[in-house]
């Protein structure tokens, strides 16, 4: 699996589970001098699997080259593993601990599933060496690593954590986990000992590195003396320094510029504060050589799991924070070199038409199509780009379906990408070739001539709409023909069921390169619907009231967005429960299903569930009924109710004029009222920066296998059918991420 995945660059997940071996294997010799053994060759038993957060927790043993044993090891692997490879947070136990303490106690998860990043808890230590000793007290030996590796017998040969934990164990999380090179570290006592040890020995390796009550300096205290008496023999005073951060920081005599700041928590009730964990030597150190630490002294906490869970989001946030940080100044170096072999490509077609696969759109109601099409070259102001992934929007079904009084046949559907700009036409200035874009089914011209641009209060520019619903390209023709010649209509301004499409320039939001294209294709429409419907349409204030009818991508992006507002109380309405769980874990404080009430549901909700109403209502739905409801379920006297879904042609609103003569406003928005190329791009830097997590509209990943791009979006299709899909995304090409 690692090999198909280093062959293909994708990720591969293992479906089906074997059941371990019976037989005891036999103990391997450790080979931890060369600790660059090939991890491709180690076998890893998944021994347990369990979801949390939308994520996987996952523990398994291993053969070891490092400790010569079978080594334990649990990962959680967060929901933005499914999109792009994720950064790691390294979490190191304490003295007698396993991979379970943290595991079951530490309350990781929650955050780490927001913040997108993987968390590994390794083992304490070898165990069943059968090293005489190791199993004789509690700070010695069994659940007693050190993170040190050994040199004296009978310890060096199985007792090499350091090597295990620096090189064994990140080669096998990057080579089997859709895991980055980027990596931070923590860890807890024993275990922030050798976090701090990790780091400040690997310092360009780490984005960041804390601890929870370190023993600071072991090599004075009693447990680093046994442990490094032990492991060194008679070189323990020389090798206890060399992994003692006190003496490390002494040794170097000047701050690390890769970590401005080093977080600590210490519980001021914490049993070995004074005798084992001194956490002003390491205050000293850093003082000495201008080292930037924050060691937080917490009244009541002591040594245990309670302590370390009351900081846990804190140390992820640190860490999250740290790493993002990393990643853009990675970028600022490599981001803007495009792919050269993706240039060549590009050389060679620009200018000229282009043969690809679509998935073609014959008629309503009839399945998508794989063909063969021509795509012509950009004209002016203009560009032609090639798509790398595809959401699939209720927006493009609404239309296969024969809703759409604007559908147009044979079309090419599809509006939610992120796209590579493959070449420019005549006049281009705002993009180019390279560039990652998301096209925008609202454009942004910015022509000083366009009142809609320049004002404030909407983002309708009407530049090419009329030839927009005509299914055309500004000019009124296609860059879309069948191999015979046969015209193809436009979708939107942007038709990204293809490998490659035409759009106008003014339609092309530049995005950071960062990005994982499979990831940024969500801001084409939906999720940015859902998020500017709250905070630029309706701009829900915070400690307000909400309710949202319809619990699909959009309606979760509205309960998301009005979280992030601060709403109070925010009252989820669908007919599936199945979606409560998600809803809940996004925002919703309340969730109810219509079909479990007697009465219509704005009256439960604006009798029953509340005085008189809520403060602001969202219709998620299309369903003109679901609107009414939205609507009259809003506060007399100032109720909010916005109108998001996108009804069936010829479909009518209806409510009591009395409704809105008490003070209900009813509104309605389009891509959530952002100004496309100027928004996008901002929505994108958010989602970068962790302020904006996406990863849990991705309920679906599939890939285009030999070009059949129409199978893989009829499978999208089915899923999206299924009732439990938020959004299903197509990859056309196998690099999804920069």
């Amino acid at each position: 699996f690692a090999a198909a995945r280093v062959a293909t660059g994708q990720f591969v997940r293992l479906a089906s589970r074997v059941p371990p071996s019976p037989h005891r294997r036999a103990v391997l010799r450790a080979v931890h001098a060369s600790a660059s053994a090939d991890t491709n060759a180690i076998a890893m038993n998944l021994k347990s699997s369990n979801v949390a957060f939308g994520g996987e927790v996952k523990k398994y043993t291993h053969l070891s080259v490092s400790t010569g044993t079978t080594m334990t090891f649990s990962v959680f692997v967060p929901p933005a593993a499914k999109l792009h490879a994720v950064p790691v947070v390294y979490y190191l136990s304490g003295l007698t601990c396993t991979d379970d303490n943290a595991v079951t106690k530490g309350g990781a998860f929650k955050i780490a599933a927001k913040r997108g990043v993987m968390l590994v808890f390794p083992d304490t230590s070898p165990r069943g060496a059968g090293v005489a000793g190791e199993d004789e007290s509690y700070d010695l030996g069994t659940g007693a690593g050190f993170y040190v590796d050994a040199t004296c017998e009978p310890w060096k040969t199985n007792y090499n954590m350091y090597s295990y934990v620096t090189k064994e164990l990140p080669g096998l999380i990057e080579k089997n986990f859709n895991a980055s090179d980027l990596k931070s570290i923590t860890g807890h006592s024993m275990g922030g000992m050798g976090a701090l040890n990790v780091a400040f020995l690997n310092p360009s390796a780490y984005a960041s590195v804390s601890a929870f009550a370190p023993v600071c300096n072991p090599s004075q205290t009693p447990w680093g003396k046994k442990a490094f008496g032990a492991y060194f023999g008679a070189d323990a005073e020389e090798k206890g320094k060399q992994f003692d951060p006190v003496e490390i920081l002494k040794s170097r005599g000047e701050a690390f510029h890769e970590f401005p700041d080093i977080l600590i928590d210490v519980g001021l009730d914490d049993q070995f504060l004074v005798e084992q964990l001194r956490p002003e030597t390491l205050e000293g150190a850093c003082a000495a050589v201008g080292q930037k630490v924050s060691v937080r002294r917490h009244k009541g906490h002591d040594h245990s799991y309670f302590f370390i869970s009351s900081f846990m989001e804190t140390h992820i946030d640190f860490h999250a924070d740290a790493l993002s940080t990393k990643a853009a100044a990675a970028a600022l170096t490599s981001v803007d070199t495009v792919d050269p072999e993706l240039l060549a490509q590009f050389a060679q077609t620009t200018g000229k038409p282009i043969e690809c696969y679509a998935a073609v759109a014959w008629g309503p109601k009839q399945p998508l199509t794989n063909e063969l099409i021509v795509v012509a070259p950009p004209k002016r102001g203009e560009i032609r780009v090639k798509v790398i992934s595809n959401a699939l929007c209720h927006t493009d079904l609404y239309t296969l379906d024969g809703h759409d009084p604007e559908g147009l046949f044979p079309c090419i559907l599809g509006h939610e990408a992120g796209t590579i700009v493959e070449s420019v036409g005549e006049g281009v200035t705002s993009v180019a070739v390279g560039d990652h874009v998301i096209p925008c089914y609202t454009p942004q011209c910015n022509a000083p001539s366009c009142i809609f641009c320049a004002s404030p209060k909407t983002n309708l520019c009407p530049t090419i709409r009329s030839t927009q619903g005509a299914g055309h390209m500004p000019d009124g023709t296609s860059r879309f023909t069948t191999k015979d010649g046969t015209p193809i209509f436009h979708f939107m301004g942007c038709s990204t069921f293809s490998e490659y499409t035409v759009i106008a320039e003014i339609s092309a939001a530049k995005i950071n390169k960062r990005m994982p294209l499979n990831k940024a294709c969500l801001f084409g429409c939906g999720v940015s619907t859902g998020l500017g419907a709250v905070w630029n349409t309706c701009k829900v204030e915070a400690g307000a009231s909400v309710a949202v009818f319809g619990l699909g991508a959009v309606g979760l992006a509205v309960v998301q967005a009005a979280k992030m507002a601060g709403a109070g109380r925010i009252i989820g309405i669908d007919l599936n429960k199945d979606k409560f769980v998600v809803a809940s874990q996004i925002g919703c404080t309340d969730v109810v299903c219509p079909s479990d009430h007697a009465k219509p549901i704005q009256q439960v909700i604006a009798q029953d569930m509340t005085k008189w109403g809520v403060d602001y209502s969202f219709d998620c739905t299309g369903n003109v009924d679901v609107m009414r409801s939205a609507l009259e379920c809003a506060h007399r006297g100032w109720g909010e109710s916005c109108v998001i879904g996108v009804a069936s042609a010829g479909k009518e609103l209806s409510t009591r004029p009395f409704q809105l003569v008490t003070g209900r406003v009813w509104k309605g928005t389009a891509f959530g009222g952002w100004k496309s190329r100027s928004a996008v791009p901002k929505l994108v830097e958010r989602c970068l920066s962790g302020e904006l997590p996406v990863d849990h509209y991705v309920t679906h990943s599939i890939f285009v296998e030999k070009g059949d791009v129409a199978n893989a979006t009829n499978a999208a299709i089915d899923a999206l059918h299924s009732g439990d899909c938020l959004r299903a995304v197509v990859t056309y090409h196998g690099k999804v991420s920069a």
